[in-house]
């Protein structure tokens, strides 16, 4: 009798006698106890059968004749013992079936762990199963009778039943340990899904999480990258898949049919972006600095706006506090902030920055696209638009507050076309729609009230300030948009 050990899987046979009443199939039929004649005969729906994991839920199935009484009219019981022909060390699988039973059958998959766990078969190689039937009449002095059946069943090496996605374009790396694990399908046997981010890099499956590196693994065909190689306790070449953007994927592993196939879903390669450096308010702090603001409606774009003070600064992608971590960066260092041109890279072994001027200096909104790898510097103006100030309602050339440390100031006349005109404020010039407005917090709100809101193109609130009666006159309206606070003084 051979032994088999597959994956370190042990079955008993207590366990297998439960799991094979679990799936087996009978047919049943009513009593024939006017059988006298009848001769005890076994038969199989195949004398030689290659099992395959692939058509793991076909049947091989044992039938019977009813046998005889004798005429005794009494009901006949029967048993099935399974066991491997000619081999006398060979405990056999014994079945109490009952009366009325005439059929018994295995589905494929469980006749393979059999095999294997039980009877000590090697896959690939045949082994004659014979299956003997027992028939015994309930009557006194009716005989036991006894017939039998075989066949040759071939075992398949079946297929590992989790699989871990392992390698360099993984979120865990080199981790074995902690490699992710594939999703096996409910109703295709040997199919496992992966579904999630993937960076630059190479992978291949491995069976299990053993640190010995030295389990089953599944890698990349030689002549065909949508197909598998099996890889038996590590060995053959070690192929590996590539990925060259990183992203969501979703990958299907069919370890019977040794294919996989790759989907890629185009996603930011980042969902945190923050700006450090002693030209912006985080200053060198790489542990909390001041982050961009991810779009809602395009995730590879962040915003960033604030006052650049003169000094340098890069844009940072993680992780916190790892100073050779992934950045965005000019491709020249001190770079002005004309240039669309970015970077991204990691390490520190090239270090360029962007560089703030005395000249340069002012309130900027950084707009930053992960997907084409360009940036846009926009400076930030403020201007009055209404018929309430000097610049009436014109939005496409308005004149400018002046800008100062971080504040925006106007000093002038209110009132001087419409003594009781209105006013709001525009972060932008153009048309009506392109930008973000500076709102008073209620509709014709007093110039003693300062409270304002944020809009953004035509969206409103469209709320303004109103001069009421004896308001016309010099006014300074001073706004530093980083502390929120705003004031307007005759």
């Amino acid at each position: 009798m051979k032994n088999y050990t597959f994956q370190n899987r042990i079955f008993s046979t207590v366990a297998v006698f439960l799991l094979l009443f679990t799936v087996a199939c009978q047919k049943e039929y009513l009593e024939t106890p006017d059988a006298q004649d009848d001769v005890l005969t076994v038969t199989s729906s195949e004398t030689d059968v290659i099992l395959t994991e692939m058509f793991s839920q076909n049947l091989l199935t044992f039938n019977w004749t009813t046998g005889t009484n004798q005429g005794t009219n009494s009901a006949i019981s029967y048993t099935l013992f399974i066991s491997e022909d000619g081999d006398g060390n060979s405990i056999p699988l014994e079945y109490n079936l009952g009366k009325n039973v005439f059929s018994f059958s295995y589905e494929w998959g469980t006749l393979n762990e059999i095999l294997l766990n039980t009877f000590g078969a090697e896959a690939g190689t045949p082994m004659v199963l014979k299956a003997k039937v027992i028939a015994s009449a309930s009557a006194d002095g009716v005989a036991q009778q006894e017939a039998s059946a075989t066949c040759k069943v071939t075992p398949y090496n079946p297929v590992s039943t989790t699989l871990f996605i392992i390698g360099s374009a993984t979120p865990a790396g080199l981790d074995i340990a902690n490699a992710p694990e594939l999703v096996p399908s409910d109703s295709e046997p040997g199919v496992f899904t992966y579904q999630g981010q993937l960076s630059p890099g190479t992978f291949k499956f491995a069976v299990n999480r053993d640190t010995c590196w030295c389990q089953d693994f599944y890698t990349r065909d030689p002549s065909d990258t949508a197909k598998m190689v099996y890889n038996q306790d590590g060995s053959g070449d070690d192929l590996q898949w590539e990925i060259t953007e990183a992203g969501e994927y979703t990958i299907i592993a069919d370890l019977l049919k040794l294919t996989i196939s790759k989907q890629y879903t185009l996603t930011p390669p980042f969902s945190e972006i923050w700006i450090v450096g002693d030209a912006s308010p985080s200053g060198w702090n790489i542990d909390s600095p001041e982050a961009f603001t991810q779009s809602e409606e395009d995730p590879f774009i962040f915003t960033y706006e604030a006052n650049l003070t003169p000094g340098e600064f890069k844009i940072f992608a993680g992780p916190l506090g790892d100073w050779c971590g992934e950045w965005y960066r000019p491709p020249l260092n001190g770079q002005d902030l004309t240039s669309n041109e970015v970077e991204q890279n990691s390490g520190c072994d090239v270090d360029n920055k962007w560089l703030v001027t005395d000249e340069s200096k002012g309130r900027y909104k950084i707009i930053l696209n992960t997907l084409e790898n360009s940036i846009q510097f926009q400076l930030v103006s403020l201007y009055l638009i209404g018929d309430g100030g000097p610049n009436g309602w014109n939005i496409a050339t308005p004149e400018p507050m002046t800008y100062e440390d971080g504040t925006f100031i106007f000093i002038g006349e209110l009132g001087a076309d419409n003594p009781t005109g209105e006013f709001k404020i525009s972060k932008f010039k153009g048309d009506w729609c392109d930008g973000d407005w500076i709102n008073s917090a209620n509709p014709s709100q007093s110039l003693l009230n300062t409270d304002y809101i944020t809009t953004h193109g035509c969206d409103g609130p469209d709320n303004k300030w109103k001069l009421g009666d004896g308001d016309a006159g010099t006014w300074e309206i001073r706004i530093n948009l980083d502390e929120g606070v705003m004031t307007i003084t005759r």
